[in-house]
């Protein structure tokens, strides 16, 4: 696997960041904050922010920031991170009528933030990234490089998500459970499909009393709910192999 299909993939299992923006208040100085992230189908982190805050204000006045994906642990340097360089932008109500639904699948503890008309979503347009995945695994990558592939699924498989997962949730539920055990020995109980992209899915489960998101690869793009269904069958029937 290159770096930067795996710092993609790393990217995809992770929703913890760091938001670095140029500091309005305090001129020449970067000021960071906690950035909680989901992904939309171009594979550009959006996230759902105050126009009160302070990094939006600081975003207003200069959109380029930069995100640090990490995962959690007990020794974060140890552990893979990816920082992602790029602009800031606001997304309107009317533009991404999808990205709500998304949004909350993952992060359902915002729904009160829609009850406040001062928050909104803010898309990060990714142009470099640099990934490191362990000692002597380091690279600067361009976005071509990190997000092959991506536009020709985005917009089509964003529109057919909730169906997918609606359908999966409510006639495959055992499957879900099945992957969770030969995909990655979990042995996890009611499972849940949060989201799909081109790239794999995520499912949400309780494994020992404790919630727990896992992430599932596919062995090659889909594109469309047809793609996804014969990748999904696939799955299926290595479970019982």
């Amino acid at each position: 696997m290159n770096l930067s299909t795996e710092a993609r993939r790393f990217l995809r299992s992770t929703h913890s960041g760091i938001l670095s923006t140029h500091s309005a208040r305090v001129e020449g100085y970067p000021f960071g904050s906690v950035a909680p992230f989901v992904l939309d189908h171009n594979c550009q982190p959006v996230i759902l922010i105050s126009n009160i805050a302070e990094h939006t204000k600081n975003i207003a006045l200069n959109p380029k920031v930069s995100l640090l994906a990490f995962a959690a642990g007990d020794d974060l340097q140890a552990n893979a991170r990816l920082t992602l360089l790029g602009e800031a932008v606001k997304i309107f109500k009317d533009e991404d009528v999808d990205l709500r639904t998304r949004y909350l699948r993952y992060l359902p503890q915002a729904a009160s933030y829609f009850d406040m008309h001062d928050f909104a979503f803010y898309r990060i347009h990714i142009h470099q990234a640099r990934y490191i995945g362990g000692f002597g695994k380091m690279s600067w990558l361009s976005d071509a490089e990190l997000f092959s592939g991506i536009a020709d699924s985005g917009t089509l498989l964003a529109s057919q998500e909730t169906a997918i997962i609606e359908h999966m949730n409510a006639d495959h539920a055992e499957n879900l459970i099945n992957y969770c055990k030969h995909f990655h020995n979990v042995d996890a109980s009611q499972v849940r499909m949060l989201g799909l992209d081109c790239d794999g899915f995520d499912v949400e489960g309780t494994v020992n009393n404790r919630t727990t998101m896992l992430r599932f690869d596919f062995e090659a793009q889909i594109h469309d709910a047809q793609s996804a269904r014969a990748a999904l069958v696939a799955m299926a029937k290595a479970t019982k192999s």
